[in-house]
């Protein structure tokens, strides 16, 4: 466990939020679980939105700095996405993506943390089109890549659900028939 107070704070908090939901995570189940007083949670986070806040921010981090390297190493086509996901239904502790979560559990979009959310489904989106870019897929309008993040999203909720990868692995079959589309429609081939 870390010892910095707020890093202690985070930690548990992504842990609670993730598994519980926001909703049903109390501070004082946070300030027990993370051996943190109240005095040093306020120093840190001026309310549990705060904290929902930052949390969401570290899950966001965390897309950038270690699940976009890992769709990169694995080729970069638009379609390691899906099998990123797949692997990641394949643990025992998934519980759907912690954005989507909280855009049903935080649903007033003038929140913060709903915001937060809405950004970081932008940020997946804005990773499909570079994809496809970098692939040689058209997307000037952002439909494909709006259309491969319904999908992406389908098969987080779906993989709950079903507590199996194949939500991953259809939704990347139907995401291959869209691609192969796609490429028929491109001036030239």
């Amino acid at each position: 466990m870390p010892t910095n107070a707020r890093e202690r704070l985070l930690a548990t908090a992504e842990d609670l939020f993730y598994a519980q939901g926001t909703r049903a995570t109390g501070v004082e189940q946070i300030l027990a679980a993370s051996d943190v007083g109240r005095a040093s949670f306020y120093r840190h986070f001026t309310s549990k939105d705060d904290l929902i806040v930052a949390v969401l921010e570290r899950r966001r981090q965390y897309w950038r700095d270690v699940v976009v390297p890992d769709v990169r190493a694995r080729g970069g086509h638009p379609l390691d996405v899906f099998d990123l996901l797949a692997d990641r239904l394949e643990e025992t502790g998934y519980r759907g993506c912690a954005f989507l979560n909280t855009l049903v559990e935080i649903p007033d979009p003038q929140s913060p943390a709903h915001r937060c959310a809405i950004e970081h489904k932008e940020d997946q989106r804005r990773l499909f089109a570079e994809l496809l870019a970098e692939n040689g897929y058209a997307d000037a309008d952002g439909r494909l890549s709006t259309r491969l993040l319904m999908l992406y999203d389908g098969a987080s909720v779906t993989g709950l659900r079903e507590r199996s990868p194949q939500a991953a692995l259809d939704a990347r079959a139907v995401a291959e028939l869209l691609l192969s589309a796609a490429a028929h429609r491109q001036p030239g081939t």
